[in-house]
């Protein structure tokens, strides 16, 4: 290892002040931060130290501040010099990245980094990306064969040798290699009767290729004449519906680098010709096949075996598979399709979209010219951090164009052969990981089409490692030890105790400082004994940790999905709940808030509170705070003398002691009684019937007795008499309002002043003489043969004589 900045003596001097800059930035983080963070009471530890912040510092040096507590040992570095702690009993990892110099790509360097960070700090490193002025160009067409292509199909037996001309001025060495694809093989993707399965043209009279997801036909080769050889024998197939299976053809070209002869060294361009969109993952559900793709290569014999029983790809795992296999994808779509697979494009890294009138040859030889140079003048980056470990870091990527070049998010555009884009990279560390010390994660930088990358190594500081040979820098050793024993004469000072990971141990038990109290086995069984500390396994289950291994995340009970309700910590099996909860999974409140009533009445009374719920003493009371209890105070009955104790004084307040040897409950007079109906009574006064509805209730144990002073007197005699005038006025107007209307009709019917008229008709004789007894009606129709003869027909319909009733 090197220091970084001596592999890039020939950087440009802005690269270079930036490196200088940003190692600056780093010291100056470290020696300067707020000391107010490192110095909390609440340390106790050398790692609760450490993981305050990349300016903490914790001195283990044996007779440090005598007398003081363990969390002074944890302050800023220059602090704890001048407090008189020597550099060699301080632990203090520091931020740094160091590049192996050995290693180094042709386009992209350096190769191989390391970086060390703490928690809360960062570091930058420089990746530069060369462009060469010429490269190897793989180029592999993946052409979809179905009928509606097969113009264009014949459009590309010319291309061949004309893009092998062309490509010459950019390329040192053009090879070329074919794939066909339709569609999956299976319903409703295709007609499956047996005589469309091997022709999907029978009814055209015309023979065609089976449908099939993906053919590989010829591999990237140099020999021009074979791949329009190739192309010459090709057929079209066919499928029903409209979406084809370009993806899905797209990721076995890219995973299958072996069977399609992708070079090592070269550019790798795959451009897919359609003239129709393609199926998305989940699409393959309308056909049954639910296996999610795997994203590995399944050609056998260059056909595609699992295009019957696998998804088509994601968008998100096709595009991974094409940055990691560095492949280029070009996409030649008719006009038509141009608007759906620009949507498409902006989701896949190193694409090229080219929207074609018609598949001609000459446009064909421009589309892969000017999306080779396109492709290759922008630089870009993709970073890929280890799966699991992404939230525990942060990155920022800022790249540092040549001239004459754009800047944009992550890259740079129109950069020319033979020109340097150096990338800016800052890794900072949130959080500790969850696994041992010097658990590497691994961080990609991966140029965009690029066959090169630069692997970072990210270590992570958040214990306290072992140090000088026989000492041990945790606190489980005297060396590391927070308490001391002083030299005026006083007992030794009992050591601080916390559950942590690498709490300090008893004196009594530094023999086995591993070994909890009357434990069989050091660590639990669950662990190792490091430097006199604890380092525990890791199970599927999920962490073990504290100082013995005697507390994990996972073997307690949970409530609302949290391990002991999120309110405790899970030791040796069983829940330590925070103050103020218990139960078996710190769910119930010790408190009994939860059970009071407005009044502070627990359970009304009635009950007892029982992790934070009433539970009610008798199976008659129910509701929230048992409040509810419809025979809790008698019956009704019982209360009638009270009641009618109060109506005989006329409900009135002044009057009420009147009834006080009567009435045992407190009473009070309302306009109406609320609440349910089943838990109202009700009194019938003998004098008029009235009812009087009255209500009893308990409060802070005394019943209360509510009487309403508005009684309902439904039966009463003024309402009987009432009832019988309605109903006589009723009858009386509507005897009025007949009488009325009969006259008025005959006043219109008799002339002013003349006789009067008999309205019924009594025909005479004569009359009925003239009433038509049938009805005659000519209908004249017409044959079609012969043309120049009539038919006539006579028919008589008889008519109704006079008053005689209708007969069918």
């Amino acid at each position: 290892m090197t220091s970084w900045l001596r592999t890039y003596s020939d950087l440009p001097w802005y690269a270079l002040f930036l490196c200088l800059s940003v190692e600056a930035a780093v010291i100056e983080a470290s020696s300067s931060g707020d000391g107010v963070l490192c110095r909390s009471s609440s340390i106790t530890s050398c790692t609760e130290c450490l993981r305050r912040g990349p300016q903490c510092a914790w001195c283990f040096q044996e007779a440090f501040l005598e007398g003081t507590g363990a969390s002074q040992r944890c302050d800023l570095p220059l602090s704890l010099l001048r407090k008189g702690c020597s550099l060699e009993a301080m632990e203090h990892p520091e931020v740094k990245v160091e590049v192996n110099a050995t290693l180094s790509g042709t386009q992209v360097s350096p190769s191989d980094i390391q970086v060390t960070l703490r928690p809360g700090s960062e570091a930058s490193f420089i990746v530069a990306v060369s462009q060469l002025q010429r490269y190897p160009v793989d180029l592999y067409y993946l052409v979809d064969v179905s009928a509606s292509m097969k113009e264009n199909l014949d459009q590309l037996k010319t291309v061949g040798m004309a893009l092998s001309h062309r490509m010459r001025e950019h390329s040192s060495d053009l090879h070329l290699g074919f794939g066909s694809f339709v569609d999956k093989p299976v319903s409703p993707y295709i007609n499956v009767h047996p005589s469309k399965i091997n022709n999907p043209c029978s009814d055209y009279e015309v023979r065609c290729r089976p449908a099939h997801g993906y053919h590989h036909i010829l591999s990237v080769t140099h020999n021009i004449t074979e791949f329009s050889r190739v192309i010459e024998r090709q057929l079209i197939s066919g499928n029903m519906d409209t979406p084809e299976g370009g993806l899905d053809a797209m990721l076995q070209a890219a995973v299958c680098q072996r069977e399609l002869g992708w070079r090592t060294g070269s550019k790798r361009l795959l451009l897919l010709m359609t003239d129709q969109p393609s199926h998305l993952a989940l699409d393959s559900r309308l056909a049954g096949i639910v296996r999610p793709n795997d994203g590995l290569c399944h050609l056998e014999n260059n056909v595609y075996t699992e295009s019957t029983t696998m998804d088509h790809p994601s968008l998100n795992q096709l595009s991974d598979k094409l940055l990691e296999n560095h492949i280029y994808s070009i996409f030649a779509v008719e006009k038509q399709q141009y608007q759906w697979y620009k949507a498409l494009v902006s989701l896949l890294p190193g694409s090229y979209l080219g929207r074609l009138g018609h598949f001609q040859a000459p446009n064909l030889i421009e589309l892969v010219v000017d999306a080779y140079k396109r492709l290759l003048s922008e630089v870009g980056l993709e970073v890929l951090v280890e799966e699991g470990a992404g939230s525990r870091y942060w990155l920022s990527v800022s790249p540092l164009c040549p001239e004459g070049s754009t800047a944009n998010a992550h890259s740079c555009s129109g950069v020319l052969p033979n020109q340097t884009v150096y990338f800016n990279i800052t890794i900072g560390m949130r959080s500790c990981p969850d696994e041992d010390e010097g658990t590497d994660v691994k961080v990609t930088v991966r140029p965009v089409g690029y066959n090169e990358s630069t692997v970072v190594r990210v270590q992570a500081h958040c214990r306290c490692r072992c140090g000088l040979p026989g000492r041990c820098r945790n606190p489980g050793q005297s060396q590391c030890r927070a308490d001391s024993t002083p030299t005026n004469g006083e007992a030794p000072r009992k050591p601080v105790q916390a559950y942590s990971r690498d709490s300090e141990q008893n004196p009594g038990e530094r023999k086995t400082p591993c070994r909890a109290e009357g434990a069989e086995l050091e660590c639990g069984g669950r662990g190792v004994c490091e430097c006199g500390s604890c380092v525990c396994e890791q199970s599927k289950l999920g962490a073990v940790y504290g100082a013995h291994c005697e507390m994990d995340d996972f073997s307690c009970p949970y409530k609302d999905g949290l391990l002991c309700g999120g309110r405790g910590m899970c030791v040796s099996a069983e829940c330590v709940c925070d103050l103020g909860w218990t139960g078996e999974s710190c769910g119930c409140p010790v408190t009994p808030e939860t059970c009071q009533t407005s009044d502070g009445a627990v359970c009304s009374g009635r009950g007892r509170c029982q992790c934070g719920r009433c539970v009610c003493d008798a199976p008659q009371n129910s509701g929230t705070f048992c409040e509810k209890c419809p025979i809790c105070h008698g019956t009704c009955q019982s209360y009638w003398k009270c009641v009618d104790c109060h109506l005989a004084h006329g409900l009135l307040h002044g009057e009420a002691g009147h009834c006080n040897q009567t009435c045992a409950p407190l009473v009070g007079y309302v306009d109406y009684i609320s609440g349910d109906l089943w838990s109202q009574c009700v009194y019938i006064r003998p004098s008029d019937s009235c009812h009087f509805r009255f209500h009893a209730t308990s409060r802070a144990g005394l019943t209360q007795l509510y009487i309403s002073t508005r009684p309902e007197c439904a039966g009463s005699s003024g309402h009987v008499r009432t009832f019988v005038w309605v109903c006589a006025l009723t009858v009386f107007c509507g005897l009025v309002v007949v009488t009325l209307s009969m006259l008025l009709l005959q006043r219109q019917g008799r002339p002013p002043g003349g006789p009067t008229v008999d309205l019924n008709y009594h025909p005479t004789s004569k009359d009925l003489s003239f009433i038509p007894t049938t009805n005659e009606k000519t209908v004249t129709y017409r044959r079609d043969h012969p043309p120049d003869r009539t038919g006539e027909m006579s028919i008589q319909v008889h008519k109704i004589t006079f008053r005689d009733p209708w007969q069918c």
